[in-house]
């Protein structure tokens, strides 16, 4: 396993990943359009090759927000959300970024889990934030400065 930047390359298997991870995906077009963004930094992770799953960031004036984190089916349970995670956490500290913020669906658990694991904590909610189906989502966020 391995975690790398994203490039043109990987667009269409990022975009089965979106089609098979999310009810509303993200176009390949808009996927492309994240290659030339300045602010954005998106990371892939391979398994032999393959594309796993992936991570998008958009970082401005050091404040840093996952678009989306997504992994294949077939490679679940590996481990893989977690790498792409911690090499995100570890590329904003990098950029002297102050904290890294995320939205989850409040009745996914597993994900939830997940980013309390890696000390994220619940700061809000956002009111009917997912569309299909319409779903709240808890804001949690990071402080980088106490990594670094």
């Amino acid at each position: 396993m391995i975690i790398v930047p994203f490039e043109e390359k990987y667009v269409p298997a990022v975009s089965e990943i979106e089609k098979e991870c999310f009810s509303v995906p993200w176009s390949e077009k808009s996927l492309r359009e994240e290659l030339t963004n300045p602010q954005a930094f998106f990371l892939v992770c391979l398994i032999e090759q393959e594309v796993a799953g992936y991570i998008g960031i958009i970082d401005i004036c050091g404040e840093c927000n996952v678009t989306n984190v997504a992994v294949g089916e077939k490679y679940r349970k590996q481990g893989v959300a977690t790498a792409l995670i911690k090499k995100a956490i570890e590329d904003a500290i990098n950029r002297s970024s102050d904290f890294i913020t995320l939205e989850v669906r409040k009745l996914n658990t597993p994900a939830l889990n997940l980013y309390t694991k890696l000390g994220f904590i619940t700061v809000g909610e956002r009111k009917n934030f997912y569309s299909h189906p319409t779903e709240d989502a808890i804001l949690m966020t990071k402080n980088l400065k106490e990594e670094g």
